[in-house]
């Protein structure tokens, strides 16, 4: 047993340590504030055990980075069963805050009355697809629940880092130009294809900037739901020289068509890497997504840098 002046015993005391003073010290660490907005996934697509299985990895992310973090998952096309809706999902978050709130204030507690959102909507998407955020946002308006919309997570650099990787995976990019290695099936040409029309074209094109600058080769964006679009690229590409080509889908995966992505590879007549999926920088930016809603940001998730 120790006392004021030191151990009884003559064992040694752990003293804490001293934090380390000067601009290179770590940063305290965050949590959630209590009685924060829940954080809720808005998942498109047909609800799956493989969609759910990404959606709950992307959640467990953020929640690793935000501990105390009110993680939900709401399905566009659920079925308020195995899969609950959107809508679904927010009325229960509205109604647990109430019940905690009446909870409290019948056991005397001086609480005060919640305000502000429910919740923060975050879509699960790359890019903007306009027909899925507009039923996002008809499901809130349903939902007759405060809740925030963020917009959707890219383009960001850790999207380009995230399809380097995937390409790598499927031995269509070097993983690490700076090491003295080569891919004997690397492409010299990237597809980089998304879905939403014109407006996702567009954004992907800002991270096909990105990507290219990584893999020091030419990156075009074209849309996977426009008939001949990735066709056409992959002939525009190989005109100005670039003669093995593959297709990097700029897309997470639950809102991809069944079928759609071979499809189109089979058309362009190359390779296709992977969708996103839950890489790690999915749930750093849907976490970034929140807490910039709510004005409580940790500093942003950065691209690795290029090599």
């Amino acid at each position: 047993m120790s006392s004021p002046t030191g151990p009884a015993s003559g064992l040694p005391v752990r003293m804490p340590r001293p934090r380390q003073p000067g601009r290179h010290r770590r940063p305290e660490p965050l949590a959630a504030p209590e009685g924060a907005p829940a954080l809720v996934l808005a998942v498109p697509g047909l609800p799956s055990a493989a969609t759910r299985s990404l959606a709950e990895e992307v959640v467990s992310i953020a929640r690793s980075e935000l501990p105390g973090l009110d993680g939900r998952i709401g399905y566009l096309d659920g079925d308020d069963s195995e899969f609950p809706t959107l809508q679904s999902v927010l009325a229960h978050a509205s109604e647990e805050r109430i019940a905690r709130f009446e909870q409290a204030r019948a056991a005397g507690v001086d609480v005060v009355e919640p305000d502000g959102p429910v919740a923060v909507v975050v879509p699960l998407l790359a890019g903007p697809d306009g027909a899925l955020l507009r039923r996002v946002r008809q499901a809130v308006m349903d939902s007759r629940v405060a809740a925030e919309l963020t917009d959707v997570l890219g383009p960001h650099p850790l999207l380009a880092e995230g399809l380097h990787v995937r390409l790598s995976e499927a031995g269509l990019a070097r993983a690490d130009r700076a090491r003295l290695f080569t891919v004997a099936t690397a492409a010299d040409g990237i597809i980089l294809a998304s879905v939403g029309g014109d407006e996702a074209v567009q954004a992907a094109g800002i991270t096909g900037m990105l990507l290219a600058a990584r893999l020091a080769v030419p990156v075009m964006a074209a849309a996977l739901d426009v008939d001949g679009a990735i066709a056409a690229t992959a002939e525009q590409l190989r005109s100005s020289g670039s003669q093995q080509l593959a297709l990097a889908p700029y897309l997470i995966g639950p809102e991809l068509d069944a079928g759609l992505l071979d499809a189109a590879a089979k058309e362009a007549g190359c390779s296709a890497a992977d969708a996103l999926g839950p890489y790690p920088a999915i749930g750093k930016l849907a976490l970034a997504k929140y807490t910039s809603a709510l004005g409580i940001a940790p500093p942003q998730p950065q691209g690795a840098p290029v090599r």
